[in-house]
């Protein structure tokens, strides 16, 4: 199986260009404006254009109102949502376009009734929880908490990194891994140095770490 690498928080068309080339499947925008990796309609439909088919093109949110994601949609050609707040069943389906469902790993979250809250989501990305920010906050939990059946596919966020993202999907049988902080030269900018490592680690795992006799004795 390969894992699939979302790269998020990209701002500028040249940074999603180089994220495209190393192998991002995924290209997450954030449309939350404490964020500072948010970017207004203007940066994403101009970075949209840029972004080829068979990539998909990640809307984040945080518990945003109807008006708010139409708006968005109405500009940038978003093949996926992602709610990253307290967002139900119903805000979520409410636009018609698959989504993602962000979970913060507080120690009180009971990954098990994910599926009857979203039985329809696409996945479950699970990121570390933090009090005072809602992710891009380059720290990680405890990924073994990860490793769980769930109704939809594990997306891993949080802390990740070129160095630690093998030992990442190790612990945490996850399907696909959701870097942004660990691939930037500030908020916002991502550097295509890191980049390029982090995809490179992903894939190189891909074909030892998940198969550890490859290359030596069963």
């Amino acid at each position: 199986m390969r894992t699939r690498v979302k790269i998020c928080g990209l701002s500028r068309a040249e940074d999603a260009a180089v994220a495209i080339a190393c192998g991002a499947d995924a290209l997450g925008l954030i449309f939350f404006p404490p964020s500072p990796r948010a970017v207004d309609l203007n940066q994403a439909a101009s970075l949209a254009a840029s972004v080829p088919a068979l990539v998909d093109l990640v809307g984040v949110f945080v518990d945003p109102t109807e008006a708010e994601v139409a708006a968005v949609l109405d500009r940038v050609p978003l093949t996926l949502l992602q709610f990253h707040g307290d967002e139900t069943r119903e805000q979520c389906e409410a636009y018609g376009t698959p989504y993602i469902k962000a979970v913060r790993m507080r120690d009180e979250v009971q990954l098990e009734t994910l599926g009857d809250q979203h039985p329809n989501a696409r996945a479950f990305l699970l990121d570390t929880y933090h009090p005072k920010a809602v992710g891009g906050t380059g720290a990680a939990f405890d990924w073994t908490r990860a490793r769980i059946e769930l109704s939809a596919p594990v997306i891993l966020a949080g802390g990740l990194e070129a160095q630690n993202v093998g030992e990442a999907l190790t612990q945490s049988g996850a399907w696909a891994v959701d870097v942004s902080t660990g691939v930037e030269s500030e908020p916002g900018r991502k550097c295509a140095v890191k980049m390029l490592e982090f995809c490179k680690a992903v894939r190189a795992w891909d074909t030892q770490g998940a198969n550890p006799t490859v290359g030596g004795e069963a």
